[in-house]
């Protein structure tokens, strides 16, 4: 039987409150001194009155229903729902950067300066890259200023002609979507029967107006593109440049550097890859790096020394402020912290288990479930419900459902578009092994039931507060407040 919340209009009591602003002897200004007349409403507007513990309730039992990396099993691939240390809570919790203001004079700003500056270095050595900016507020923003720089680098060399962006079948959905926003035309190279990029698929498009390529490596099946440096080559030598799209750099650390593949722009996820809490919202991060060439095209003002103190530097060439102020600093802080806690070997160790434990549930599952790359992944994998979709009509979306049930969040369903009824699974670093034995025994239970009893699983989620809506209902007519009777 599912638990039925009642709203806080239905706990609502006329005259109960959870507030004392005011004494009743205080004068309170009238609301038409403050305010034109136009703004102001006709009505009061309805809202609920509780008491305090009634309003506290409330609110923590809504939390109750949340699900997040801190209560269960995130298995979210290439979203990366990776812990967040309390260590880098604390940090970012000091006074000496919480309580401080971006519009603090230099003098005062020295040490959140020294932050923003420390960090872009770590980023420039951990990517291979020459300059970094931590201006832009999440990946997709980086994308979008990133493709800006492409703009911009081919529009100071006269080559204004360069409209087309090149992205793979499996890329992510915000890499077409940057570029058109960037103004960019945007052409597909088709995958090999491996999965990776298609060296042949990719020649037609090499000439005069290709400005760039965005590619994911390891690419959003898992896999490593191998022949990298070949395809960096092509795109070079075709005068255009090639953008990193950092989603899956939490397999690299330590490992292997973008700048040394050939890329000339890379994004950082600090969500995805350096713990910090992931956007949603806000806030979030998304840092970019370029090669030497590129860098006078940096979002200004960037962080730089004269006279022994930072300070805060113009760029003549630059594209522009993208944020405002310097970034989320707070989200800066927690990544600075933990890049500092885990140094150069701890950061290589974070990618390796990631591997590790990617590739330990693929093996686990790959003989109930189709896997149709069938080989070494790195931090995630590619699973696909086809097979129960064939032999019991329980197509990926119901195993979905019914992990909810188990209180496991579902993986990233349906992408990338060229796996039919795709799963994909990232199980992070931080998961222990019994953690992941348990996901196996659900995802193997799930199958087990499907092809016993397929309407059991149909039926799922049956332990939430809600079960299954009309998708299609809900989706073209959503409501989204309460509805008074």
């Amino acid at each position: 039987m599912r638990s039925v919340q009642k709203t806080i209009f239905e706990i609502s009591k006329k005259g109960r409150k959870s507030y004392s602003l005011i004494n009743d002897e205080t004068p309170i200004l009238n609301a038409d001194d403050l305010f034109d007349k136009s703004y102001l409403r006709e009505q009061d507007a309805r809202l609920p009155e509780v008491s305090e513990m009634d309003l506290v309730r409330h609110f923590t039992n809504l939390s109750r229903r949340n699900h997040g990396i801190d209560n269960g099993f995130y298995p979210l691939g290439s979203c990366t729902m990776k812990y967040n240390p309390r260590f880098n809570e604390a940090m970012a919790s000091l006074p000496g950067f919480e309580e401080s203001h971006p519009n603090s004079p230099e003098w005062v700003s020295q040490g959140s300066l020294k932050i923003i500056h420390e960090l872009e270095k770590f980023m420039c050595e951990i990517f291979g890259m020459d300059a970094f900016t931590l201006q832009p507020a999440a990946g997709a923003h980086g994308e979008f200023t990133g493709l800006l720089i492409i703009r911009a680098f081919h529009e100071y060399n006269g080559d204004t002609q360069r409209k087309i962006i090149l992205v793979p079948d499996s890329a992510h959905g915000t890499n077409p979507a940057s570029a058109k926003m960037a103004g960019f035309e945007l052409k597909q190279v088709a995958s090999t029967p491996g999965g990776l990029v298609d060296l042949e698929a990719l020649k037609p498009h090499l000439n005069d107006n290709l400005a760039g390529m965005m590619l994911t490596n390891p690419n959003t099946l898992g896999l490593f593109e191998k022949d990298i440096l070949d395809m960096t080559k092509l795109i070079h030598e075709a005068g255009g440049l090639l953008y990193y799209d950092g989603a899956n750099a939490n397999a690299l650390l330590g490992i292997s550097r973008p700048g040394m593949m050939g890329f000339d722009i890379v994004h950082a996820n600090l969500h995805k890859t350096f713990s910090t809490p992931h956007g949603g919202g806000g806030p979030g991060s998304g840092p970019i790096g370029v090669k030497s060439h590129l860098e006078k095209f940096l979002p200004s003002p960037r962080v730089g020394i004269h006279l022994d103190k930072f300070t805060l530097l113009d760029l003549p060439d630059s594209i522009g402020r993208v944020k405002s102020f310097h970034g989320n600093f707070g989200v800066l802080v927690r990544a600075y912290a933990y890049i500092r806690l885990l140094g150069p070997e701890g950061l290589k160790r974070t990618s390796q288990i990631a591997v590790l434990n990617a590739n330990y549930l693929q093996e686990k599952l790959k003989g109930k479930y189709n896997l149709d790359y069938d080989t070494r992944c790195m931090h995630e994998f590619v699973l696909s419900a086809e097979r129960q979709k064939e032999e019991c009509g329980v197509i990926a979306k119901d195993i979905d459902k019914a992990l909810i049930d188990k209180g496991i969040h579902p993986p990233t369903t349906y992408f990338p578009l060229i796996v039919h009824e795709a799963l994909m699974i990232e199980p992070t670093e931080t998961e222990s092994l019994e953690t992941l034995d348990d996901f196996v025994d659900a995802m193997l239970d799930i199958d087990k039931t499907a092809h016993e009893n397929p309407d059991a699983v149909l039926k799922t989620p049956m332990n939430t507060p809600v079960g299954r809506p009309d998708e299609t209902k809900a989706a073209r007519n959503p409501i989204l407040k309460f509805q008074f009777e």
